[in-house]
């Protein structure tokens, strides 16, 4: 065989060279590269979340998304594992992970490796996490120290910043920007149904608003206040309300707060409500009366009472076929057709035994000036 010319070896080179670079391209996700912004607190990913929803066919602008800890990585591995193969594998929208520190790259890692959606991580900015400044440190350490044997999390502080967190601020952070929708997503929780649909599009088809699986009774000591402030919002606010409103789920027709609410850690929602000038001048009454910190008002209630009020009941929607698991309560569907699809353990038909499950197919929409009524009721 003739030895090779020296041009002929260049060229060779250049080909290999050009080769190993498309397939180091190749390899890389643009989806999980980012650049920094001005801050150390957000990070922008080079594609926004909303342009790059993949294989979902579906072309709507919503993400899975966190907040969650790097000591949590096991349990977050758990249910995007279960997301995967339940759900997510068949539409690809990406998975957003927040957390009020950096992420390790471990944690980072722990996530790519389950999913070929795309992933972001993004770290809270400063503003949105911490004391609010309608409260005091000296009167917010006297209610952790009386609360802390009443009831759970009672004395907890990080928890307060959470609920705050999750009742105002996490639509606002900028990787969910361009989102339409969201669905809350938790470590270490169980789904245990087959989901053959894209719930994001049941969503936007049947002009939905809030989505939800388990709806409990708050702890009474916990939301000691949180209708007497809301009422004064009503009364302050009509014009914010629809003609027609969901709210008798939650208060009764003598004004008695039912203390029913969407158990929040799953939650599929429409963004534009949490956006809407509506919801935010009711958040920031809220945070101006103090409640998240000086009781334990939780970010379930806050969005079930927002829900319940601001919207009709046809714009809410149990998910009744997606069975679920959080430490606490589980619901798993009893009807043949959805059952089928699930793998349940013992105990899970809460929602077939709640209270606020069947009030919520008892009771209906009120309208505008009943719903003034019931605010200005005397206190029982």
């Amino acid at each position: 065989m003739a030895p090779m010319s020296p041009r002929f070896k260049r060229l060779l080179v250049a080909v290999v060279t050009l080769l190993s670079m498309f397939a180091v391209y190749r390899t890389l996700d643009i989806s999980t590269t980012s650049r920094s912004v001005g801050t150390t607190d957000t990070y922008i990913p080079d594609v926004p979340v909303g342009q790059n929803v993949t294989n979902s066919g579906s072309n709507l602008r919503a993400a899975l998304v966190a907040l969650v800890r790097n000591s949590e990585l096991s349990g977050m591995r758990s249910t995007v594992r279960q997301l995967e193969d339940r759900f997510n594998n068949r539409h690809g929208y990406p998975y957003i992970f927040l957390n009020d520190e950096e992420f390790t790259e471990e944690f980072k890692d722990g996530m790519r490796s389950l999913t070929k959606a795309p992933v972001y991580f993004g770290k809270l900015p400063k503003e949105h996490w911490g004391l609010s400044p309608y409260v005091t440190e000296e009167k917010v350490q006297e209610a952790l120290e009386h609360n802390r044997d009443r009831y759970l999390y009672g004395g907890s502080y990080s928890y307060r910043l959470m609920c705050r967190y999750q009742s105002g601020f996490v639509y606002k952070h900028a990787l969910l920007k361009d989102l339409d929708y969201y669905w809350r997503i938790e470590p270490d929780v169980h789904y245990y149904c087959d989901i053959p649909y894209d719930p994001f599009k049941y969503m936007k088809d049947n002009k939905l608003i809030y989505g939800y699986t388990i709806s409990p009774v708050e702890k009474a000591e916990t939301v000691e206040t949180l209708w007497d402030t809301t009422r004064k919002w009503i009364l302050e606010n009509p014009d914010y309300l629809q003609d027609k409103s969901f709210i008798h789920w939650v208060v009764n027709e003598k004004s008695v707060y039912t203390r029913c609410h969407f158990w929040s850690n799953f939650e599929i929602v429409d963004l534009s409500f949490y956006r809407s000038e509506a919801y935010e001048s009711y958040f920031q009454h809220l945070d101006r009366a103090g409640g998240f910190f000086y009781e334990r008002w939780g970010d379930a209630p806050v969005h079930s009472m927002a829900a319940s009020i601001l919207l009709r009941k046809e714009q809410i929607h149990w998910f009744e076929d997606i069975g679920y698991h959080h430490p606490g309560y589980s619901h798993c569907p009893n009807k043949p057709e959805m059952s089928a699809r699930c793998v349940c353990g013992g105990g899970s038909d809460y929602m077939y035994r709640s209270m606020c499950n069947r009030r919520f197919g008892e009771v209906g929409n009120i309208y505008k000036d009943q719903v003034l009524e019931l605010a200005a009721m005397p206190d029982k």
